[in-house]
């Protein structure tokens, strides 16, 4: 193919460039109790960076999901896979470009 013959000449947008590899696939883990407090959390990238933070994130995603019969959810352009049981609540937070 010589110059021209490329995507654009056909009226086709160009294809996006692949995403950076990572292997922080899992943003973080978080254990709320039936109140919605922590009893655990890791989170393994920079995206809430304080603790003041991290617990208005807490709350957020307790008070979106404590009534939910779903176990996935897309909050704050985050993928949230979330379990309960009896009294404890488990997530596991993604990018939204992974799959649950």
């Amino acid at each position: 193919m010589g110059p021209g013959c490329g995507r654009s000449s056909l009226g086709l947008s160009p294809a996006l460039p692949p995403q950076e590899p990572s292997l922080y696939t899992v943003k973080a883990v978080i254990i709320l109790d039936n109140d919605g407090e922590r009893l655990f959390a890791k989170y393994y990238d920079g995206s809430y960076p304080s603790a003041k933070e991290q617990k208005g994130f807490e709350k957020n995603i307790f008070s979106k999901t404590q009534r939910s019969d779903s176990e996935i959810a897309l909050l704050e352009g985050l993928t949230v896979v979330y379990r309960s049981s009896i009294d404890l609540y488990f997530y596991v937070i993604g990018s939204p470009y992974e799959n649950e």
